[in-house]
């Protein structure tokens, strides 16, 4: 039954692509989602734009139905805006060269460093051994690498899913707390006292939280060390990668939160065991690691930005939207162990003692109430100055086309600080369509995606 209504509906979509495909306006459909870089969800907008002169002049005119970007910046709602501007904001605080960072910045310490979670009760698990076997999960089951239960509690009755919503909960404050850590560990290393840190150095870095099987998450962050005024200051002498290292292991390892459970019962936070701290090298490789275990530049910063944009979906195993009766939990499309954290989200939510983190308004993200992707003020660049970029350019884009279209072959594109322009868009509709435009937009912005790739890895070549 479900797979003949499944028959049904992929169907249907393949004669809305098909009518999209056949329909007279095709090609002015497809350049204006080409326009929004693919769009999942984008905005769509009826009226006029007006580009004016210094006299009064229109220079440029635009009437109709436009396509903007939704922006989203969840992967389940829209692939293509969810990886424009982390991509740009990441790599630039790594590579440098551009959005007003320099390139000075690959010469200091940096580091790709990743926590995780602590142990709430034993989960199925697939390891492999040096051999490339699998090591038996503690059930004593060998599990598959897509085995729905991994990840999983192996005895849900023994694992603590309280701990682990309050763990999750309180995960942005312990990100905090190392940072406050680290600065501690680095300004003993320079030998200055903590309160001084910031006259000699400063901590700039850009994070995301990744949900594991297990319905919590873990941080990637790439952390650099720079002078008192940014990424324009060279760091300190007397801070080397290594020094950097055992900075970030000391201060993880440091880290400690005491929350009460409901009970009164205090609860002790921190990070797990499994603490990953590599080096960041100059991209000259073609991969994300080379063959020392080192991460490249380049390449890190669309590893970073994949899982900046992963966000709350089906793929992660739990709902994308909030949640606002306990009666929809047993309607979630969602594992049963996801089931069980959400339930006692909603529950401790309900709960005086934990009023203040407004627990019920993030069930649906398994507790966690921060950010996918944070980052340092003097990082690299911010998601505004990047759409106003994107902003100027395509302006400077309609003047240059204006030139080369006038009669005049010596003509010149107007100054940008002598014209004028005049908006007025009224909204008309959020999404496509249907979903067989929703599909072609996706067909699109993958095929963007593949080309964007490609010159990213020939630009790596040796």
């Amino acid at each position: 039954m479900t797979t003949h209504m499944l028959t049904d509906a992929q169907a249907a979509v393949a004669a809305m692509i098909s009518d999209r495909l056949r329909a007279p306006d095709y090609r002015a459909w497809r350049a204006n989602v080409e326009a929004t870089g693919g769009c999942a969800h984008l905005v769509r907008l009826r009226g006029s734009s007006r580009i004016l002169d210094r006299d009064g002049a229109v220079l440029v005119e635009h009437a109709g139905e436009i396509f903007a970007p939704c922006g989203n910046r969840r992967e389940t709602i829209c692939p293509a805006c969810s990886q424009r501007y982390a991509f740009h904001l990441i790599r630039a605080g790594l590579a440098g060269g551009d959005k007003g960072v320099p390139e000075t910045v690959t010469g200091k310490p940096r580091l790709f460093l990743t926590l995780t979670a602590p142990s709430f009760g034993p989960v199925h698990s697939r390891r492999l051994s040096a051999r490339g076997r699998v090591i038996p999960c503690g059930c004593g089951a060998h599990h598959r690498e897509h085995d729905p239960a991994l990840g999983t509690p192996v005895d849900p009755n023994a694992y603590d899913y309280v701990g682990a919503v309050l763990w999750q909960a309180h995960a942005g404050a312990l990100w905090s707390r190392f940072a406050i850590a680290l600065r501690r560990a680095l300004a003993a290393i320079l030998g200055v006292p903590a309160r001084q840190f910031r006259d000699v150095a400063r901590l700039s870095y850009a994070k995301v939280a990744e949900y594991q099987r297990r319905g919590l998450v873990h941080f990637h962050a790439a952390i650099r060390v720079d002078g008192p005024d940014g990424p324009h200051d060279p760091a300190p002498p007397g801070l080397t990668p290594e020094t950097l290292r055992e900075a970030v292991l000391a201060a993880a390892r440091s880290v400690c939160l005491e929350v009460a459970r409901p009970d009164g019962t205090p609860l002790l936070l921190g990070w797990g065991t499994q603490i990953d701290v590599r080096a960041i090298t100059p991209a000259r490789a073609r991969s994300v690691e080379d063959d020392a275990g080192e991460i490249t530049d380049a390449s890190l910063a669309g590893y970073i930005a994949k899982y900046a944009t992963k966000g709350t979906g089906k793929t992660d195993g739990h709902p994308d939207r909030p949640i606002r009766a306990i009666e929809h939990v047993a309607y979630l499309d969602v594992p049963d162990h996801h089931r069980r954290h959400i339930q006692t989200v909603w529950e401790l939510g309900g709960l005086a003692q934990y009023e203040e983190l407004n627990l019920r308004k993030w069930a649906h993200m398994l507790g966690f109430r921060g950010h996918f992707l944070t980052k340092s003020q003097r990082y690299s660049t911010t998601f505004r100055q990047i759409r106003g970029e994107r902003r100027t350019w395509r302006l400077a884009d309609t003047l240059d086309r204006l030139a080369a279209d006038t009669d005049d072959p010596n003509g010149l594109p107007p100054d940008l600080d002598t014209i004028t322009v005049i908006n007025d868009w009224h909204l008309v509709g959020i999404g496509h369509r249907n979903e067989g435009e929703r599909e072609l937009a996706l067909a699109i912005a993958e095929r963007k995606r593949d080309l964007r790739q490609q010159r990213r890895t020939e630009g790596t070549r040796p």
